[in-house]
């Protein structure tokens, strides 16, 4: 599977880039950040709350296939504008992995191609270090690809 979606981080820097260009309009790429039942969709787990606003807060819960959970995160929208920019910390619930910053840029390319740029900033070089030793640039470019089939028969 062609990876579309590329991550970037260099050596002892506490930050990584995920930059991809999609095949769908830019509203349309906003909304599969901002509506909760396309979150769902595109990322598997459950949405138990999206407050896409400026001082909004989220939480995501995913389960097993015996409904144990397997993963919660939870963060606070610090900037939400629409079809630009959201900006947003990231934590998941019992790991060691802290609090990330997540700023998210929106771009027009086409009135049918869009880009999402963002940098993801963490408390430190070794936490993000352990984060990528998990098959994380693997996982973004799946949901990835699973947002843009889903969105484009949303078209």
């Amino acid at each position: 599977m062609e990876r579309k979606t590329k991550v970037t981080a260099e050596d002892g820097k506490h930050d990584i880039l995920i930059i991809r260009e999609f095949d769908l309009p830019l509203d349309l790429l906003f909304k599969a950040y901002a509506e909760p039942e396309l979150v769902e969709q595109w990322m598997g787990t459950k949405v138990l709350k999206l407050e896409s606003k400026k001082h909004g807060s989220w939480e995501f819960e995913t389960t097993d296939a015996k409904g144990n959970v397997a993963m919660r995160a939870s963060g606070v929208i610090h900037e939400f504008i629409p079809n630009q920019k959201i900006i947003r910390t990231f934590e998941m619930a019992n790991t060691p992995f802290g609090v990330q910053l997540e700023i998210t840029e929106f771009e027009k390319l086409s009135d049918d191609t869009s880009k999402i740029n963002m940098h993801v900033i963490y408390e430190s070089v070794a936490q993000r270090d352990q984060l990528l030793k998990l098959p994380f640039a693997y996982g973004i470019n799946m949901a990835h690809n699973r947002m843009e089939e889903l969105l484009k028969t949303l078209k």
